[in-house]
């Protein structure tokens, strides 16, 4: 057993692990001492640097609460939380594309009939949602529970405002018929900053990004012998394409959104999400 130096460090920290380590467990930890032993070395980190990144995670966890996951946050905005989506959701041609959960999603929202609306604060302006459930052979998915979610037109959610907005506001569930259709009728999202009041927002600040997240409708699909499907769909057009602060867009999920005259909505926004079989 040799001494810790810097030219063996990976080797020595990895050769402290017991035999019975889970393999898994070993598999992962190796791979992390090796590449953070790797990044110190890369970039020759300061003593002075070391201990500001310290300072850093220790605030990132003090500022978390039972309503906000700070360290979540600066997955999402380091790009960790996507790639780890889309490794976990590898999916056929065809099929509609995963994207982040995101931390806003309330379960047991209303169960509403097709064609409902969901904005209960009256704000915003009206678009209708509707489209089709679908295999990967195009034939509609019965029984397919529609979880949707978004923003109000002043681009907060109904947990972020308890008392100002009304419970369950923007949300609702809906269960496809033998067609696959669905529909309700909500408003058109618009973009938002996720919090930025905290460590991680400094840290956007410090790298010269902004936290805005393009407008979005969030939406879990789930039916049975079906895998989950957890994914947005984008405002096309939306100046933060681009930018997402989360690096949640992804082309096939940028949906139309149609300007309606003389209609009951002043929006439409068409999509169908084509499911794959477990």
């Amino acid at each position: 057993m040799s001494y810790f130096t810097e030219a063996n460090s990976t080797a020595t920290v990895n050769g402290r692990m017991g035999p019975g380590t889970d393999p898994r467990l070993a598999t992962v930890m190796e791979s992390l001492v090796r590449h953070l032993h790797d990044f110190v070395k890369d970039v020759g980190l300061t003593q002075q640097e070391w201990e500001y990144g310290i300072g850093f995670l220790t605030r990132t966890g003090q500022i978390c609460s039972g309503e906000r996951q700070e360290f979540i946050l600066l997955s999402d905005v380091l790009g960790v939380s996507m790639l780890v989506d889309a490794i976990n959701n590898r999916r056929p041609q065809g099929a509609t594309e995963n994207t982040v959960f995101g931390p806003f999603h309330v379960d047991g929202a209303p169960i509403r009939q097709m064609g409902d609306s969901i904005s209960l604060d009256g704000k915003g302006e009206s678009c209708l949602f509707e489209g089709r459930v679908l295999d990967l052979d195009g034939s509609p998915v019965e029984g397919a529970t529609v979880d949707v979610w978004s923003d109000n037109a002043d681009g907060f959610y109904d947990v972020q405002q308890p008392g100002i907005q009304p419970k369950w506001n923007n949300r609702g569930r809906f269960i496809t018929g033998p067609d696959g259709r669905y529909s309700f009728v909500g408003i058109k999202p618009v973009s938002y900053p996720i919090p930025d009041d905290g460590p991680v927002g400094q840290m956007l600040a410090h790298l010269g990004r902004h936290p805005y997240r393009p407008a979005h409708m969030h939406y879990l699909v789930t039916a049975p012998g079906y895998q989950r499907l957890v994914t947005h769909t984008f405002v096309g057009g939306d100046e933060y394409l681009t930018s997402d602060a989360v690096f949640g867009v992804k082309d096939t999920l940028v949906a139309p959104y149609e300007r309606l005259e003389g209609g009951d909505t002043q929006w439409r926004s068409p999509f169908d999400f084509v499911l794959v079989p477990v």
